[in-house]
């Protein structure tokens, strides 16, 4: 396999920075959106397949500690996950998370769960996702970030879950009046038929 840092062109004993900015230009020379209708698009394809593997191998190799050439890397590993970020924004949630499962749980503070409720929530499991925000904003309680994906994914269970949700303009669900109105209504059929279901709401 190719040294990753030579795919980027960069040395081994690059920055964060170095990597990232070296990442985002080959991305830009060979995104697919530039070969479209090219020849050249099926190389392009492959260089930028190249390039996204080597700088995933990168990050995970500085995130766990390890080397590669025999370079060393004496930086701790950020605790902002950028290339996590970079990888939900382009939909890559499996790479995401194979980036964050990689990382010890002594070593996970609340952007690691932020980060991985936020993959969770774009899978649609919305109950995991809930559970992870919460504890990053209880570990990082001022972040608002962190209290607007809680109150973003409570009120997604609250659409997934309420039995009593209307499907039109109002997505808030129905209130205890709806319910009320419901039941007098029914009641009012029930006693043109002879019938009687409830004495008074």
């Amino acid at each position: 396999m190719k040294d990753p840092y030579a795919v980027l062109g960069v040395s081994s004993n690059a920055s964060d920075d170095e990597i990232k900015n070296a990442y985002r230009e080959l991305a830009r020379k060979y995104h697919p959106d530039n070969y479209a209708d090219n020849p050249l698009s099926d190389l392009a394809g492959e260089k930028m397949k190249e390039i996204n593997e080597a700088y995933d191998q990168i990050m995970n190799m500085r995130r766990t500690g390890k080397t590669s050439g025999g370079g060393a890397y004496n930086s701790s590993a950020s605790s902002s996950f950028p290339e996590v970020r970079t990888l939900i924004n382009q939909g890559r949630l499996e790479q995401a998370q194979e980036v964050l499962d990689g990382v010890p749980p002594q070593s996970r503070d609340a952007e690691w769960y932020f980060l991985n409720g936020t993959v969770l929530y774009r899978r649609g499991w919305f109950d995991q996702a809930f559970t992870s925000f919460t504890t990053a904003s209880r570990m990082d309680p001022t972040n608002m970030e962190y209290r607007n994906a809680v109150n973003n994914a409570q009120r997604q269970q609250g659409r997934q879950y309420n039995p009593y949700r209307t499907y039109g303009g109002n997505q808030s669900g129905c209130s205890a009046c709806d319910v009320c109105s419901s039941l007098i209504c029914a009641d009012c059929c029930c006693e043109c038929m002879g019938g009687d279901l409830i004495s008074c709401c």
